[in-house]
């Protein structure tokens, strides 16, 4: 009997393991056979390729990139007594005020962008944050209501977006102009409109995003071997200009100063080598700052020295001298009637400022006779002045470099085979011109015959800092290299001994030509004034082609007294900066 009992303990205890066992074999079972969601043993991480800078010739970055993140966190997943230890160290690492944090996070439940303008730096170091808040227990797990597992969500730093930064302010604006953003895809991007930023939106555009795909360590970082992929990130193209930081500010405050001075509405300024083009200063009175731009710099955001064209008047006297000595037409010194200041031609009777009975060819140009030019301008015909303005570059772009050019007009060929037309034409009326064309006209007296087309762009710099070179523009002979010495002298005269005298500058080849032409509103020619310089400064190893235009000057209407001053305050600056050395014995 008690064998029998013994033997049915035996078998129970048995049972009962076997059953237990049989119980686990189940469970072990339905595990392997039950669709789990298993963490991935692969893992890829995503960069944006940032848009290109723009940089000086003197090497600062006058447009630049800065990447921005958000940082987000998810409320439901923060511990309650540790919800102040997170703002505080939120508030240390990202530099925004701790209230401002609470307030958002009490705004409302769930997923919480705290904010989308962290610069990279400071991004760095949330995502550090992000795991020491982890190691802190800062956040806790929460089951997931929909799939029942347990997860925690922490702190994200994330890429957002890009945002455009002009450390110099209003330095070279409007040439360098200014974006928008633009979203794609919930990633902001930038975007040219004006200037620089449009004319090479496409070389700055980021060219490759960045993505790497792989198998992850426990921190869930690539493990890059055999089976990884990475496509690395290509940035936009660096653009280099030919515009050193160091003088546009000097220039622009020259503008600033003398502005006030002229009480004029805008001065503008170009200065370039007209061996090769490059553009040493282009510079405005009327700027603005790209990060800020307010209904009244409107006006601002054009770059008159290419969109603003105007009748240029008398410095296109020389231009229509230089085309008739080239074809022989006239000697420099074969006499001029003055008619005492008043000449009737046709139906209009054409003034001079300065009243002349006799005068030769050159003092014509020297002395800005507009009764002497209009003579001479009536020994051509009128395709052969209308080809001639058109080989000078009048009514064509002036630079590659700038959009949305305003080219101006010359009259129709047809036109100017008409006295009145050829002579008013032939000291800047009846035709329009910017400052650009103006300045790349006169480079042909100062390159021996050559015209040299404008470059503000040097080069573009790769993503390994190789530089690309951009071809030159041709340079076309259009004057005979006699011819345009022969113009070059006479331009020094007039500086010496004409309406440019206070342009003069001991030690060096200094040349120009004043010009003053009235404003037309509403088709009629107003009591308002632009006055203009254009002409040269050069040492015995550089030369410099220069263009001031005063735009309605209220202190006086003559170019002598506006647009001269601020040639030579800027040859002064020059001077300063070693790009010019006068040849002065002490």
């Amino acid at each position: 009997m008690l064998n029998q009992n013994k033997s049915k303990k035996i078998l129970l205890l048995y049972s009962l393991i076997g059953f237990g066992f049989f119980i686990f074999l189940s469970v072990m079972l339905l595990n392997v056979l039950k669709s789990r969601d298993l963490p991935s043993m692969y893992t890829s991480d995503n960069t944006k390729a940032a848009r290109g800078s723009i940089i000086s010739a003197d090497g600062f970055h006058v447009a630049t990139t800065q990447k921005l993140y958000k940082a987000v966190v998810n409320t439901n997943y923060i511990d309650p007594q540790k919800k102040d230890l997170f703002v505080e160290l939120f508030s240390i690492y990202s530099g925004i005020d701790a209230n401002e944090i609470r307030k958002k996070l009490s705004k409302r439940k769930g997923v919480v962008v705290l904010s989308y303008l962290i610069p990279q730096l400071q991004a760095q170091y949330l995502k550090k944050l992000a795991y020491d808040l982890r190691d802190y227990k800062v956040f806790v797990e929460r089951k997931n209501p929909r799939t029942g597992m347990r997860m925690l969500h922490g702190l994200s730093v994330l890429e957002s977006g890009e945002s455009r930064e002009y450390p110099y302010g209003d330095l070279l604006t409007p040439v360098i102009g200014y974006s928008h953003k633009l979203e794609d895809d919930g990633y902001t991007r930038i975007r040219g409109v004006k200037g620089l930023e449009k004319r090479f939106d496409v070389e700055l555009a980021a060219r490759q995003d960045g993505s790497s795909q792989g198998p992850r360590d426990v921190n869930s970082y690539i493990i890059l071997n055999k089976n990884s992929f990475t496509k690395p990130e290509i940035n936009g193209l660096d653009i280099k200009l030919t515009i050193p930081v160091a003088l546009q500010i000097k220039i622009e405050r020259m503008l600033d100063k003398m502005k006030l001075e002229l009480d004029a509405k805008q001065i503008m300024i170009a200065i370039m080598n007209p061996k090769d083009g490059k553009v040493l200063s282009l510079a405005t009175s009327s700027r603005f700052m790209p990060k800020n731009i307010q209904k009244e710099d409107y006006p601002a955001l054009n770059a008159g020295m290419t969109e603003y064209s105007f009748e240029p008047g008398s410095v296109v006297k020389v231009v229509t001298f230089a085309i008739l000595l080239d074809k022989g037409r006239i000697s420099p010194y074969e006499m001029v009637n003055g008619y005492n200041g008043r000449y009737k031609l046709g139906k209009k009777v054409i003034t001079d400022e300065h009243k002349f009975s006799m005068l030769s060819a050159e003092e014509v140009i020297v002395h800005s006779s507009n009764i002497g030019i209009s003579q001479l301008a009536q020994k051509m015909s009128g395709y052969e002045f209308y080809e001639g303005l058109q080989a000078f570059g009048f009514s064509k772009r002036s630079t590659p470099d700038l959009i949305y050019e305003r080219t101006g007009s010359v009259p129709s060929a047809k036109r100017l085979d008409t006295e009145i037309y050829r002579a008013t034409c032939s000291y800047g009326y009846g035709m329009k011109a910017n400052l650009m064309q103006l300045v790349r006209a006169y480079t042909t007296f100062n390159n021996n015959g050559k015209i040299s087309t404008p470059k503000i762009v040097n080069n573009f710099i790769d993503e390994y800092k190789r530089e690309i070179p951009i071809a030159d523009e041709e340079q076309i002979q259009i004057i005979k290299s006699s011819t345009a010495q022969r113009v070059k002298e006479i331009l020094i005269k007039t500086v010496n001994e004409g309406t440019g005298v206070k342009a003069k500058t001991p030690g060096l080849e200094v040349g120009g030509k004043t010009g003053t032409a009235h404003i037309v509103e509403d088709g009629e020619y107003v009591r308002k004034y632009n006055t203009a310089f254009m002409g040269f400064a050069n040492d015995e190893n550089n030369k410099y082609t220069l263009g001031v235009i005063v735009i309605q000057p209220k202190v006086s209407q003559f170019a002598s007294q506006t647009a001269v001053p601020v040639f030579k305050a800027a040859v002064d600056i020059m001077i300063e900066d070693g790009y010019l050395k006068p040849n002065v014995v002490e």
